[in-house]
């Protein structure tokens, strides 16, 4: 599992125009453009505008192994986007600093549990669908990378997942360089680059690397600390004992309220004294937000015996405020920070005033054994100069760095952030924090590259406008992407001159929306269909009641009240603008459309019901589009053509293309017994038997029974047309 990269695809090309081996070694000053070695005074000039003083310019020249693009980390969505890259026959690298891809996940969770569900079954052999209920594949043409086939648990373990990511990175051969730790990323301006400027990259060992591009799939990996008088004698959830006869008849204090927390105590709960945990933030319960990374019925236990009054207990409070001191027998007080700030620093610690001093029933006046800090993961912004303007995000998204819908780095065009770490587009609204999210924005981010650098447009599929109801209804009832990405990528349906056929691209990001044009290749003249899925607006929260009573809407004519996941399909004349983007009203995943439509939301998750949800989809479709999507009867067609001035698109596309359906005694019976089409079918005249077909001949047939002929009018007005 420790081989470099494999030997090149035949005819591969990098974006130099230079064919490609397994790298490309460069012997150039910083600021060259990739080729032959060049004179070292230029050498040196040029390293000291570019590279950070001392690292790179020891030697007059400094050799460089370029790639098109650079991949940091081996987890789950570096993996993912080497094996798109590949796929396209792109030069690429994938650096990974452990000797194995997955190397969180050999650490993480501490007590080996995933939270990400693994369903077996699900009655249905649509892959596409199954997808949705299976969190831990990552996309692929091999069948055999199914996680189920790694393991049957529900909740699995993670062992099994690193498993799962060494059997992806080797199956399927990609292009993987192990030990190698990328210890600095700054920039090399260039005229000649695509985008004015290299990405220099330097591992441990002082090897140098460039490309054109730089994906970052690092995740979040750094431990979230607070630093507060008493902290060093705080253990981190990343070291602390995962042993619960360790904690036995302890009395412990965890800081952090969200899922490794609630691990932490869910391991110790039956053998400590009791546990307290603190946080600013209240708790947020998955089932009650409808966001995965909220805290997980699987690890509540301590929920229950905080509100069964059995000791535990959950505490709000800024953590910053906090102090500890440690007694002579090594028992650990929560005090507050401006007691000790007041105090006399020459006397002992029995002269600190402690809350209890002054407020005798304070909460947390019993000593604790220990106190464990569970605050979640941050971005690694070390590595990066400053020449990459990568800065962390604001407020609760301070932990990820700035980046665009795009997923591209809001400070160097070039730069795009995957997985976990690309978090801040989507935090706390949906799933691209997790595999079963950011795998489909990896797929995304790769189109948007392929289109960007190699002239690939966005993949998409014409259809005939007769078929526009039954391609949404399809995709709304299979498509995994949607389904996991609500409110984030989006089915776009773009429509043809005179609305006579349509394309279909599936999954693009929503919020560069007003850049469809430029980021997939493709044209949006006439007008656009936006198909994504939503929560209802006020149903989820962490202060809501999502169990009350007539919680669920049934009825067709009140879909826009629709509270759980549906899917909503947006109209728009012409392509929203940017400041259309920017004007949309809050939380809005788009701006205001000239129409919008809301399916029912489905107990069964199942968007198939005739009058429910697929007539009053084509009646919306209808009135947009200015015409009948409804499919007709070749008898239906021809009295169309003798009464209308249009023909509906069906009959302009079907009958009189002479493309309609064959006739058969089978078709004909249906559509009697539905009621579309009369029964010509002759009978004797005591108007109990059929004429057998074989006595007599077809002329004294109709010279003997009278065939009944009524207007066609009826059909006009049928209900249901097939």
């Amino acid at each position: 599992m420790a081989a470099g990269p494999g030997p090149a695809r035949p005819g591969r090309v990098s974006l130099s125009g230079r064919p490609l081996g397994d790298a490309s070694l460069v012997l150039s000053p910083a600021g060259a453009a990739p080729g032959p070695a060049m004179a070292p005074a230029v050498c040196g000039t040029l390293l000291s505008l570019a590279l950070y003083a001392g690292s790179l310019c020891a030697a007059s020249g400094a050799a460089f192994l370029y790639h098109d693009y650079c991949v940091i980390g081996a987890g789950p969505s570096g993996l993912q986007v080497a094996y798109f890259l590949q796929q396209a026959g792109r030069d690429y690298i994938v650096f990974e600093r452990s000797h194995a891809p997955g190397s969180f996940f050999a650490l993480y969770p501490r007590h080996r549990k995933l939270i990400s569900i693994n369903k077996q079954y699900t009655g249905k052999s649509n892959s596409e669908f199954n997808l949705r209920h299976d969190w831990n594949s990552l996309l692929s043409h091999d069948r055999r990378l199914l996680f189920r086939h790694y393991s049957r648990d529900f909740f699995p373990n993670a062992d099994a997942m690193v498993h799962y990511l060494e059997d992806f990175a080797s199956m399927l051969k990609l292009q993987v360089q192990y030990n190698t730790a990328i210890i600095h990323v700054t920039l090399e301006k260039d005229e000649q680059a695509w985008n004015g400027h290299y990405f220099l990259l330097t591992d441990q060992d002082r090897q140098n690397y460039k490309c054109s591009s730089l994906l970052v799939a690092t995740g979040t990996w750094v431990p979230n600390v607070v630093n507060f008088p008493g902290s060093e004698y705080v253990e981190g959830y990343e070291t602390v004992s995962i042993n619960p006869e360790d904690f036995a008849g302890q009395t412990v204090l965890i800081l952090g309220r969200g899922n490794s927390a609630f691990e932490t105590a869910e391991n110790i709960l039956g053998v400590t004294n009791f546990i307290h945990m603190v946080s600013r933030s209240r708790v947020r319960l998955s089932w009650a937000t409808h966001y995965v990374g909220d805290l997980r019925a699987i690890n509540n236990g301590l929920l229950d015996t905080y509100q069964l009054k059995s000791l535990d207990g959950l505490l709000e409070g800024d953590l910053e405020d906090l102090a500890i001191v440690k007694d002579k027998k090594g028992k650990l007080h929560i005090t507050l920070r401006f007691y000790l700030e007041n105090r006399n620093t020459s006397a002992g610690i029995d002269s600190i005033i402690l809350p209890q001093d002054e407020l005798d029933n304070f909460a947390t006046r019993a000593p604790y054994d220990r106190v464990i800090r569970c605050l979640g993961w941050k971005f690694d912004f070390s590595i990066y100069n400053r020449s990459l303007r990568l800065m962390p995000g604001k407020g609760n998204k301070k932990k990820y760095p700035q980046i665009k819908p795009s997923y591209e780095s809001r400070g160097t065009r070039g730069l795009f952030i995957l997985g976990t770490a690309s978090h801040s587009v989507d935090f706390r609204k949906s799933a691209g924090g997790f595999i079963h999210g950011f795998r489909y924005t990896t797929r995304a981010v790769h189109r948007l590259l392929e289109n960007r650098h190699h002239g690939v447009p966005w993949p998409s599929t014409v259809y005939p406008i007769t078929q526009l109801t039954n391609s949404i209804i399809k995709r709304v009832n299979e498509a995994s992407g949607l389904y996991q990405m609500f409110s984030v990528l989006a089915d776009i349906i773009l429509l043809r001159e005179n609305a006579t056929a349509f394309e279909y691209l599936e999954e693009y990001p929503v919020g560069v929306l007003a850049e469809l044009e430029t980021q997939t290749g493709r044209r949006a003249p006439n007008g656009l269909f936006v198909v994504i899925m939503e929560y209802g607006r006020n149903f989820s929260g962490a202060d809501k009641d999502v169990f009350y009573y007539n919680r669920a809407v049934g009825e067709a004519q009140h879909a826009w009240q629709s509270n759980f996941l549906h899917p909503v399909i947006y109209y728009y004349k012409h392509l929203p603008t940017e400041r259309e983007m920017k004007l949309r009203p809050p939380d809005w995943p788009l701006p205001r459309p000239d129409a919008v439509h809301h399916i029912v939301e489905d107990f069964l998750t199942d968007w198939t019901a005739p009058n429910a949800h697929v007539l009053p989809l084509r009646r919306f479709l209808e009135n947009c589009l200015s015409t009948d999507l409804r499919n007709f009867f070749a008898e239906s067609c021809f009295f169309f053509a003798f009464t209308r001035q249009k023909l509906p698109p069906f009959c302009q596309q079907g009958y009189v293309g002479m493309q309609g359906l064959l006739g058969s005694e089978g078709l004909r019976r249906h559509a009697v017994e539905a009621g579309l089409l009369e029964d010509y079918t002759p009978r004797d005249f005591s108007g109990d038997k059929t004429p057998d077909s074989r006595e007599g001949s077809q002329d004294q047939l109709l010279g003997d029974h009278a065939v009944p002929v009524r207007p066609l009018q009826h059909l006009v007005n049928a209900k249901d047309e097939l």
